[in-house]
């Protein structure tokens, strides 16, 4: 038995965290328990020293010490402010009175606002509830199909995983071991091909079925010729101004992503301020969310480190190695493969979880077929995406059930969000197909360059399977020990 278990205790640690998870209990607290667990366990068959555990406290110390996370908090507290000071409201209600004359304006005002807010907030929570609010209800006044109406809110919301400034692009470039203004300017162009999709799919609907997505009727059309144009300069330059602010110092090299976030919470403010509804209230309220999704988001990275420490010392790095690098097909029997795993996965954990989880173990066989960890990551980040969407457990659809009207059956969002996912795996189809989408304008070494053919730049492995907390902590292997 303690051969067996000696040969096997990757696997068996593995699958005891998703036995953990099943069971319910919160994803970091699961990570550290199971870490530590198996790191004794490690140490009492003699597969690792106790010097191992030595090295838990510098790593959290390194994560609380990261100056990349900074950029969480900031952006965070800059979507909240700006979705509780009315900008969604004031985006959607001039947009929709651009788009509004044509079949499916206000689906398209929709998509083209959950784009602007994705570049503002980040978060699709604030971006999926902020429109579930206001824009559906006035699409099923005028006529709109429920199905429709429930699926280009949920889509679009789901924008803010993948347009900068993203979150979980800063998670996996710090995972990753990259910038995340390359990342930024990898995602960029999926997330806008994305929301091109969108609303490309909308045309073709109310080609053949034009009653799903009518135009407003003249009277509900208030706005025209001076005053629209007063309106479009107060809503909609004060937010593509912080667009600018926050994404294009980054992208130029003006500024840090963290240096881009502190800018757009100033700049959040000060536009509320301007508008006359910066209140005390909102501000406490907004903080205390923001330290919310921060504790989850650190605690859980905690909780992976202290897994991923015991899992290397149990030679479970070359478990998975081994497992993916004997695929038939190489390194696209090996991207086909993950992709399948993180959307099956994608149904049961969110996006943070894989982010967290999953990510670490495949970054460094993915290294190994000379993957570049920009495309990598952006091509993950699209997959991921599918999660939010998956019927019946994703988040988006999950939000949008919590504010839609009583009319609006779970039914109906179901069918509604289908379409869109299947948009969603399309995009990560074109991604793999060509891999210039992600790579263009960041290196002109990689564009153009089939996946398997992509080399990846000199760079130290993830941050949570550093290597350099390993030297000289682990045991002499006992001779059962597998290789």
């Amino acid at each position: 038995m303690e051969t067996w278990l000696i040969a096997n205790l990757a696997p068996v640690m593995f699958a005891a965290l998703v036995l953990f998870l099943l069971i319910g209990y919160p994803v970091a607290f699961s990570l550290a328990a199971v870490g530590m667990l198996f790191g004794f366990i490690g140490i009492e068959l003699g597969m690792l020293t106790p010097a191992l555990l030595q090295a838990l406290p510098d790593r959290i110390f390194g994560i609380m010490h990261n100056e990349i996370l900074l950029a969480i908090p900031f952006f965070t507290f800059m979507g909240l402010i700006l979705e509780r000071s009315g900008m969604a409201e004031d985006l959607l209600d001039t947009v929709g009175q651009i788009f509004g004359g044509i079949r499916g304006g206000l689906a398209y005002a929709v998509i083209f606002v959950g784009a602007l807010l994705a570049a503002t907030t980040g978060v699709v929570a604030a971006s999926v509830i902020a429109m579930g609010l206001i824009s559906l209800p006035i699409m099923l006044r005028y006529g709109y199909h429920k199905p429709l109406a429930a699926g280009v809110i949920a889509a679009s919301g789901t924008l803010a995983q993948i347009i900068p400034p993203s979150l979980v692009l800063i998670v996996m470039a710090d995972v990753l071991g990259r910038s995340v203004g390359e990342m930024y300017q990898g995602a960029l162009l999926p997330g806008l091909l994305l929301t091109g999709f969108y609303a490309l799919y909308v045309f073709g609907v109310t080609l053949v079925r034009p009653d799903y997505a009518p135009p407003l009727p003249l009277a509900a059309r208030t706005l025209h010729g001076r005053a629209l144009a007063l309106r479009v300069m107060i809503a909609l330059l004060p937010p593509l101004a912080l667009i600018f602010l926050v994404l294009g110092t980054i992208f130029i090299g003006w500024a840090t992503p963290t240096e881009g976030g502190a800018m757009g919470a100033v700049g959040a403010l000060i536009l509320a301020a301007a508008k006359g509804r910066l209140k005390l209230e909102m501000v406490q309220q907004s903080l205390l969310t923001t330290a919310r999704i921060t504790s989850f988001v650190v605690f859980i990275l905690i909780g992976s480190s202290v897994f991923s420490l015991s899992f290397r010392g149990v030679d479970g790095d070359l478990w998975v190695e081994h497992l993916l690098t004997g695929l038939p097909g190489g390194a696209f029997g090996f991207l086909i493969f993950v992709n399948l795993l993180v959307f099956l996965l994608a149904f049961f954990l969110d996006f943070f979880e894989i982010a967290f989880i999953i990510l670490p173990l495949l970054a460094p066989v993915a290294a190994k077929f000379g993957i570049d960890m920009v495309w990598f990551g952006v091509l993950l980040g699209v997959n991921m995406q599918t999660s939010f969407m998956h019927p019946p457990f994703g988040f988006a659809l999950f939000y949008l059930r919590s504010v839609a009207p009583p009319e609006i059956r779970t039914a109906d969002i179901y069918r509604g969000a289908i379409p869109f996912l299947a948009i969603q795996i399309l995009m990560v189809i074109l991604i793999i197909a060509f891999p210039q989408l992600v790579n263009h304008g960041l290196d002109t070494a990689v564009t153009n360059r089939t996946p398997t053919e992509i080399a990846i730049p000199n760079q130290a492995e993830s941050s949570l399977l550093d290597t350099d907390d390993f030297n000289g902590l682990f045991a002499a292997p006992p001779a059962t020990a597998k290789p």
